[in-house]
């Protein structure tokens, strides 16, 4: 499975494609990037940005999935309204595409990464280079963040999407047995 890992922003939006074999523990980086926006730039200018690149970014290296940070902030809203159109973009992209969405939160991706939800940024990045036994650190700090939301839908989305298929199988059991 081929997921790419999207930490969006408006003015610089982290891209990272992580690919497992047989088993989701052997994983493998694919790709790495950020797509980098002019501050200074219309808003409109900026989002077809994002989205002329990251659609190239597809294209080229065919996700079967696409995993997007969870926008959350309690203190700027200002970040959050240009992350969350960021990821409406990302979003948008994959629906048009047919390519299936998961969206985790930040502590979702630490606890997968590092074990805890309450790591630090310089903890997730000493791990992402472990896991995908690279020689340095990606970056900006952006495309780490990418390649740990790839990471975390290869552990969590797996037993996740199992889940769901246990649970619809129940329920058309359920249905089938009550007649309804």
């Amino acid at each position: 499975m081929r997921v790419l890992g999207v930490d969006p922003g408006l003015t610089r939006c982290g891209l990272g494609v992580v690919e497992s074999g047989s088993s989701s523990q052997n994983l493998e980086m694919v790709a790495v990037g950020v797509i980098l926006t002019n501050k200074d730039a219309p808003l409109e200018q900026r989002l077809l940005q994002l989205e002329s690149e990251l659609i190239s970014y597809i294209d080229i290296h065919n996700p079967d999935v696409i995993a997007v940070e969870r926008v959350f902030s309690q203190l700027n809203v200002r970040t959050a309204m240009a992350t969350g159109q960021a990821a409406g973009v990302a979003l948008l992209i994959a629906a048009r595409r047919g390519i299936p969405v998961a969206m985790h939160t930040p502590t979702e991706v630490k606890a997968a990464i590092t074990g805890s939800g309450r790591a630090d940024k310089k903890q997730v990045a000493n791990m992402v280079v472990k896991l995908l036994k690279l020689n340095e650190i990606p970056k900006p700090v952006d495309a780490t963040d990418a390649l740990a939301l790839a990471i975390c839908h290869h552990w969590r989305g797996a037993g996740n999407n199992r889940l769901a298929q246990a649970l619809d199988k129940e329920r058309a059991r359920l249905k089938k047995a009550g007649g309804k």
